[in-house]
């Protein structure tokens, strides 16, 4: 079969068997008498293992030790193709990434192409002063590719970065809160801690419903950042994880900060009173009254309802009052001890 033939029925160009021929890759078995190239059906089955190890991504010279060295394992050769061919999806992959990201930014010219790609190289730049820098810098007027700044906090570890990677993202506007809150459900812990952390600093409504979300997630890590964030928002659902914080000693001080927001707090009374019940008392009567049943639980231990006592120390009303002078009785000293020391502090406003 002549080579016009053999390219004809092979796929395989004319111009790639010579160069085949040329490597010695390839040698057609005969010479017509007019000294044309004529390859048998041997040198055919040949030009298909040829094209069929191509596919597999090995070069022409690992196709020829393949074929004509006898001792050629290719378990090795396959495990090192294997190895490239990760390398080379990682690597399009990440481009196709940086490609979406800067669309997503909608560039207006080449200038804006730039100071975008600039700003994803130093995201990921090694130094944390370079990272704090694009993070501050993202308030110019080239828009931000929001999935980066999400990406880049959620892998944030040092604080003073993460904190500036949070407020950028709070200056986004709402288009991160989704993708934070996919990061709730990471099975990362610190991960999920700097997602929920984030949705803290976030403004808007979808933040707050993201949070309240995070009221019943499975990390206590997670409930309590939310429950913090959410008591500061005057959002009442919080009470009963912030009771939980105190009593497991968890950020109790700061969860008891909150109970106190969420029982003087104009916005929890607005919400309750939707409900037509005393709007005037019912957060603080529902917190104290949250506080009491810990305190009267067997299961509650004592630094525990020292704890539990201590935070009612700001919530007004009737209810924490008559709690306090029932608890200045209490059989444990430091219980009653911290009673009696609240109420002189009530009685002295």
């Amino acid at each position: 079969m002549l080579i016009g033939e053999v390219a004809r029925r092979s796929g395989v160009s004319a111009r790639m068997l010579r160069h085949y021929e040329s490597l010695g890759l390839l040698r057609p078995s005969g010479r017509t008498g007019s000294g044309y190239r004529e390859y048998s059906g041997d040198d055919i089955r040949r030009i298909f293992h040829i094209e069929s190890l191509r596919s597999l991504g090995l070069s022409l010279r690992e196709i020829g030790r393949a074929l004509d060295d006898p001792g050629f394992t290719p378990s090795a050769l396959v495990d090192d193709l294997i190895r490239q061919t990760h390398e080379r999806i990682a690597a399009e992959t990440e481009l196709l990434t940086r490609l979406r990201r800067i669309d997503a930014a909608e560039p207006a010219g080449w200038e804006d192409v730039l100071q975008v790609v600039a700003f994803l190289q130093a995201l990921g730049s090694n130094s944390a002063a370079a990272r704090q820098r694009a993070a501050l810098s993202s308030a110019g007027e080239v828009p931000v590719p929001v999935e980066a700044l999400v990406e880049a906090v959620l892998r944030e570890s040092e604080p003073n970065v993460a904190g500036a990677l949070r407020w950028a993202l709070a200056r986004s506007g709402d288009d991160g809160t989704a993708l934070l809150a996919q990061g709730l459900g990471s099975p990362v812990a610190a991960v999920r801690e700097r997602a929920v952390q984030s949705l803290a600093e976030m403004p808007g409504d979808e933040a707050t419903a993201r949070l309240r979300d995070a009221l019943s997630n499975p990390d206590a890590v997670v409930r309590g950042h939310a429950a913090l964030a959410l008591g500061t928002r005057g959002v009442p659902e919080a009470i009963p994880v912030l009771i939980d914080m105190i009593v497991a000693g968890r950020n109790d001080t700061d969860a008891a900060d909150a109970l106190s927001m969420l029982a003087s707090d104009t916005a929890t009374v607005d919400q309750i009173a939707a409900n037509q019940i005393a709007a005037d008392r019912i957060a603080a009567n529902q917190i104290a009254t949250g506080l009491v049943d810990r305190l009267a639980d067997d299961t509650t231990e004592a630094p525990a309802r020292v704890r539990l006592t201590q935070a009612l120390a700001d919530i007004p009303g009737s209810t924490a009052s008559d709690a306090l002078v029932e608890l200045a009785q209490d059989g444990n000293r430091a219980v009653a001890v911290t009673a009696t020391y609240l109420l002189r502090l009530r009685d002295a406003q």
